[in-house]
Formats: C-alpha cells, sequence, structure tokens
C-alpha cells in the first residue's frame, strides 16, 4: 500500500469520519448560544481531552465518553470496562488525577444491564477511581453506555500548546491484544491495577515537572487522527514518519493506525527534553518514540522512505474544529 492508498483509507475509515462530525455539532450549537456562553466555552478550549476549569491554584477536569451502539450489543462486559477506561485515560492525557465517575446506562432490562455494569465495576476497582452515582433507564428497546467523569490537575497537558519545532512522540503499551473483530488494543484488562496506575501516574508528573505541556490520548481516530486534532488545535502542522510508530510486531501497519490503545499518546515535546521523557515511558516498559517534528506550516504530511503524501491540510478543510473555534 502506498502512503497516499494509506491516506485514502484512513479517510474514510469509521473513526475520521466520527471525529469530523464534530464540526456540524460545534456549529450548530454555537449559532445557537447566547454571545457570553460562547465566550465561556472559548475560554475553556474547545478540542482538548476534557474540559479544563480554573479552580484555585489548579484546574477542575471533566469529561464524558459514550460507546457506540453495536460496540455495547456485542461486548457488552467490555464496553462497560472501556466506558470507564477511556474516561480515566482522557483525565490523565491533560495532566490529571481522576475523582469519580457516573454512568448513564440504557437497557431492554436489568438482565440486559449486567455485564455492562460488571465491566464497568471492574475497570472502577483496576483505576481506583469510584463510580459515585448516575442515570439508569433498563425500559430501553436497545443497549446504550455512556460515562462522565471528574478530575483534578495541577499543570496541564493541552492541545492546544505543541510549537513549532517540537518533537511528536508516541507512548504506547504494545503489551496487549485485539478485542476482535474491533480495532480496540487491549493492554488493561490482563494487567495488575498497581501497574496500570503507576504507568498512567507518568503523564501528571511530565505536567507538573515541566517536561512536556502538550498531549493527547489517542482515541478512536487512531493514532493519526489523532495527532490530526492536536495539531489542529495547536495552529501548526508536522511530518509524520510513518517507519517510526511503535507498533506490534506481527500487526500490518495499515490495521495499527486505525488502533484505539487501552493506553496510547501523543506528546509534543521541546527538543531539550525528549531523551529524558522517552527514557520516563521505557523505564516501565512502554513503548515511545519520535514519530515526527511539528512545524509551523497548516499541513500534515506522512511519509515512508520517498513515498510521501498529504494527509490533512487544515488550510482547506478543518478536522474537529470549525473556523473561529481555535483559540
Amino acid at each position: 500500500m502506498t502512503v497516499a492508498d494509506l491516506v485514502a483509507a484512513l479517510r474514510e475509515s469509521r473513526g475520521f469520519r466520527h471525529k469530523t462530525d464534530i464540526v456540524g455539532v460545534v456549529d450548530s450549537l454555537a449559532k445557537r448560544l447566547p454571545r457570553g456562553t460562547r465566550d465561556l466555552a472559548q475560554a475553556v478550549a474547545l478540542g482538548d481531552d476534557c474540559a479544563a476549569l480554573a479552580d484555585g491554584d489548579g484546574y477542575l477536569l471533566f469529561a464524558i465518553e459514550g460507546m457506540v451502539s453495536d460496540f455495547v450489543s456485542a461486548m457488552p462486559w467490555f464496553a462497560g470496562y472501556s466506558s470507564v477506561m477511556v474516561n480515566v485515560s482522557d483525565i490523565y492525557a491533560m495532566g490529571g488525577r481522576p475523582l469519580a465517575v457516573v454512568d448513564a446506562l440504557w437497557s431492554p432490562g436489568i438482565g440486559a444491564a449486567q455485564q455492562v455494569l460488571a465491566g464497568m465495576a471492574a475497570a472502577s476497582l483496576a483505576y481506583g477511581v469510584p463510580i459515585v452515582g448516575g442515570h439508569t433507564n433498563t425500559r430501553s428497546d436497545a443497549a446504550q453506555v455512556a460515562v462522565s467523569i471528574v478530575g483534578r490537575a495541577k499543570a496541564l497537558l493541552s492541545s492546544f500548546n505543541a510549537k513549532p519545532g517540537d518533537s511528536l512522540l508516541m507512548a504506547v503499551d504494545l503489551r496487549g491484544r485485539f478485542e476482535e473483530p474491533y480495532p480496540f488494543w487491549n493492554a488493561s484488562v490482563d494487567a495488575p491495577p498497581r501497574r496500570l496506575r503507576a504507568d498512567l501516574e507518568l503523564l501528571p508528573q511530565l505536567a507538573e515537572s515541566g517536561l512536556c505541556d502538550a498531549a493527547k490520548d489517542i482515541s478512536m481516530a487512531g493514532t493519526l487522527g489523532t495527532a490530526l486534532m492536536l495539531l489542529e488545535c495547536s495552529q501548526v502542522g508536522a511530518r509524520i514518519d510513518l517507519d517510526c510508530i511503535p507498533k506490534p510486531d506481527d500487526v500490518p501497519l495499515e490495521r495499527w493506525l486505525t488502533a484505539f490503545p487501552s493506553f496510547g499518546y501523543l506528546l509534543s515535546v521541546r527538543p531539550e527534553h525528549v531523551q529524558t521523557v522517552q527514557a520516563t515511558f521505557n523505564a516501565r516498559l512502554l513503548a515511545c518514540a519520535v514519530i515526527g517534528c511539528v512545524d509551523a506550516t497548516s499541513e500534515v504530511i506522512l511519509h515512508r522512505g520517498d513515498d510521501v503524501a498529504t494527509l490533512w491540510d487544515f488550510r482547506r478543510e478543518p478536522f474537529i474544529v470549525g473556523k473561529g473555534e481555535v483559540k
């Protein structure tokens, strides 16, 4: 597959399509909100993994994730587990630590909800984040779950802080497996809870030490879709080397680029801190590699040797942020 073929496949992928839908949602909401409300939303910075509300000497973090309905129906336990796991990851991606979650659950009877609830409980115990309430409707005609989370941060990792000249790093736990047939790379369920929590603790430590101030959790859009979200929010571009992306040996690159890892982050790091940040992840047996360089363009260029193609040009089309929404 050429790089141009890869770009075409990614742009048509489910993960990319879900993310580009955000532009329409944000634009529609902005048209209907009073000016003062829009100013408040702008101050919070639309596009980060969490809303970050200045609060005393730090930030209150607030986020929500909903599971796609076919996933909930096909894999209810893992969907429940993931609904907590991905929220926890969002908090750490912002340099914070989670406090608690609440859930909203719909199901056709309580029996149909049992596996979802069991998965949520397992993740709550694994990550040490309590479920403190929520909403339940067991008289729905379909299964659906969403989870919301609050956390706190002393210093932020933000999608708005990438700078030209930064190195773009990918940190990921390769000790996992795919939950077939979905693109979910599960390196969490079988891992010791103590290790899961210590691995995640690296993110707020990097923020508080000043070694990094820009990061994003690798989401359903995969590695490159997540890179687009980070770069667009920071109003920068990048050149990404596909050969440098860390991946499991037995997984084709084309599939890996659409994977949603249970532990996966992109970080934009100043050159003088790159080796220290890499060593921090490597010390915990987490893969961490420089996959590209951030620049002052509005383009994201992919290359594999001499094979080069443009993944996205923000001047021509937004990815997740509509015109005028980026600070």
